[in-house]
């Protein structure tokens, strides 16, 4: 592994190692996620168009992974906190999954068509508070129990919760009508934060590893791959051979209308007339197979992009600095979406604002470090956990003093990755850049 030390930046701790594969992967998601905000979803001859295809509910499947990811990575890695450390971090966490609904929430009133995720990725960050102690396994386990059986719980809760319209979560809502925004939030919106709560937690799980070992980023990529397949092929056999396509179109009489449902997704959630509808891979459906698929791929890139951060950092650099300031970034893309910026040329829309958020992250993190909206959530964070640590007496920095193996201590000290997460993720606070 070639070996660089990381940039400085003004105004900020400078030299900080990061891991270009983690800011990369946050960088494509983020991608991703304007690419089916902004291209679009249907060709000439009514099919999907490659954008769609591709992108479709991964993007930001990755990006909830990658969550997870930071939340380990600031309780202190694949070393785990404990004790004051732990409570410390614990209020960090709380406080910035405030900060970030309320950006949610605020973003919620833009008039444009896309989703905003903001709201949901702070309910998921404050139900992962109790999973900060949990090590590989257990997260793993989680992860997949709540892929598997909290789709069938929402799915026959559906009928019975506040129908969630088409309205985005915002504080009109939660002050109005509290039941209908609680329950679009954690079931019935569309990244419902209890079943993407197994997105956090196989987060978490890889970020309880040891992310500079090629041995893990190789283990991860095969395992990424195979969880992929797996659940491909287990959904064309169900709705295939298994009869539930069949079926579905019999209990609707209608093929195109079950085809749509399962190439495009629910609009904006699943009919509940047949648990067959768990079987699809529809974006956005949030079914079990559907989770873990995503999961499987995001697991696959992620690992990719880290495996290509060994030798090619140049080249993820314009990644890497998009997904060091995503939350400055996707509220920046959010917010030209509204002013109806090249509406009608799609295309050159893409191209404008890549090239816009690309050239202020490159020259942004050159200059100052982390994003704007990063060093205010930062400065927060930091703030409160100060305070809880000066509370119960233990210094600041007494988790990353306590001795450490030679071994690891002597690669923490010339690891080359750039990118948001710090190689050791000893430090109790390492910057989180991500929604």
């Amino acid at each position: 592994m070639a070996e660089t030390p990381s940039a400085p930046a003004q105004g900020t701790a400078a030299a900080k190692v990061r891991l270009t594969g983690v800011d990369a992967a946050r960088g494509l998601a983020l991608l991703a996620m304007m690419a089916i905000h902004i291209l679009p979803a249907v060709n000439d001859d009514a099919e999907p168009t490659l954008a769609w295809s591709l992108f479709a509910g991964r993007g930001v499947a990755l990006f909830a992974l990658l969550a997870g990811l930071s939340l380990a990575l600031s309780s202190g890695g694949f070393r785990r906190l404990g004790g004051p450390q732990l409570t410390a971090a614990r209020a960090g966490i709380a406080v910035r999954a405030g900060i970030i609904t309320v950006i949610g929430l605020l973003l919620g009133y833009l008039a444009i068509e896309a989703q905003v995720i903001l709201a949901y990725y702070g309910v998921m960050f404050l139900l992962a508070l109790p999973l900060l102690r949990l090590s590989v396994r257990p997260l793993m386990c989680l992860a997949g129990s709540i892929a598997l059986l909290i789709p069938f719980l929402m799915q026959g809760l559906r009928d019975y919760l506040p129908d969630p319209g088409e309205e985005q979560p915002t504080f009109t809502g939660l002050f109005t009508h509290f039941d209908a925004t609680a329950a679009q939030l954690l079931l019935t919106g569309v990244y419902p934060a209890l079943p993407w709560m197994a997105f956090i937690c196989a987060g978490l799980a890889i970020g309880r590893l040891d992310l500079r070992s090629r041995r893990v980023q190789t283990g991860l990529f095969a395992g990424g791959v195979g969880l992929t397949l797996l659940t491909t092929l287990a959904s064309a056999f169900l709705l295939g051979p298994g009869g539930g396509r069949e079926s579905l179109e019999e209990l609707n009489g209608d093929e195109a209308a079950v085809n749509d449902i399962l190439v495009w997704g629910p609009d904006p959630t699943l009919p509940t007339d047949s648990w067959w509808w768990l079987a699809g891979l529809a974006p956005y459906s949030s079914t079990p197979l559907a989770i873990l698929n995503t999961i499987g791929i995001s697991v696959a890139v992620l690992a990719a992009l880290l495996l290509l951060g060994q030798w090619a950092r140049p080249a993820l650099s314009p990644l890497a600095a998009l997904g060091s300031m995503t939350l400055t970034l996707y509220t920046g893309h959010l917010l030209l979406l509204a002013t109806g910026l090249l509406a009608d040329s799609p295309e050159i829309s893409m191209i404008v604002q890549v090239t816009l958020l690309t050239s202020f992250a490159l020259v942004w993190t050159r200059r100052r470090g982390q994003g704007p909206l990063e060093h205010l959530v930062s400065m927060a964070v930091k703030r409160v956990r100060t305070g809880v640590l000066a509370r119960t007496g233990s210094a600041p920095g007494s988790a990353a003093r306590r001795p450490a193996h030679r071994k690891h201590g002597a690669r923490a000290q010339h690891n080359p990755e750039h990118g948001h997460h710090r190689a050791d993720a000893r430090d109790p606070d390492p910057p989180l850049s991500g929604p």
